[in-house]
């Protein structure tokens, strides 16, 4: 059970530090482009000391528990597989290029298409849906007073992180991603594919 409650520890530190990554790059996106060196040279180091900083402000608190319940890992399985499930459809007809934001940092990548098919017919933001899923089921789970903490703190930026992406992604695509935007939810997925698209 220690073991289990420690890597749902560091899960967390490290899905909680996505939404951050991102406001790294969405605010900034045009002076991303304007570099001559890849941004990632900067961006990926800093994402690495986020991750090593939240472990070491969070390690106190690594160990104490809101509650503990054995059939929380159920209710946290089902969570965590649920989110692994949908990012397994996000990342159909979508390149790994898109998943790590070449299209934002290079003006340069031809790969610039609005992806709208598939999960994406329900909802704007499915990776970020899987990454909460996913940060739920490990807090669920672990009853990791830390856990929820990062929880959270990723949905505080997560929030933030969303309406940046929205509007660099309204700049590239423009009616377009109006259009988008307006006929599907951004992280709470409609049942049915929306038919305005």
């Amino acid at each position: 059970m220690h073991y289990f409650q420690l890597l749902g520890w560091l899960a967390c530190v490290a899905y909680s530090t996505v939404p951050a990554f991102w406001l790294m790059i969405h605010p900034f996106a045009d002076r991303w482009r304007e570099q001559r060196r890849s941004p990632y040279f900067v961006l990926l180091p800093a994402w690495m000391a986020m991750w090593a900083a939240f472990a070491l402000c969070t390690r106190p608190w690594r160990v104490a528990l809101v509650y503990h319940a054995n059939w929380s890992w159920i209710a946290g399985l089902v969570l965590f597989t649920t989110g692994l499930s949908i990012h397994s459809q996000a990342l159909k007809h979508f390149s790994a290029k898109q998943l790590g934001g070449v299209p934002e940092l290079h003006r340069a990548n031809r790969d610039q298409r609005l992806i709208t098919t598939g999960i994406r017919s329900r909802v704007r933001h499915p990776v970020y849906l899987a990454y909460l899923c996913e940060m739920l089921g490990l807090s669920i789970g672990t009853g990791l007073a830390v856990c929820w903490a990062l929880t959270a703190f990723a949905i505080a930026t997560g929030a933030a992180m969303i309406g940046a992406e929205d509007t660099e992604l309204e700049k590239r695509f423009g009616e377009e991603y109006r259009a988008y935007r307006s006929a599907v939810p951004a992280v709470f997925p409609r049942m049915s594919a929306s038919r305005q698209l």
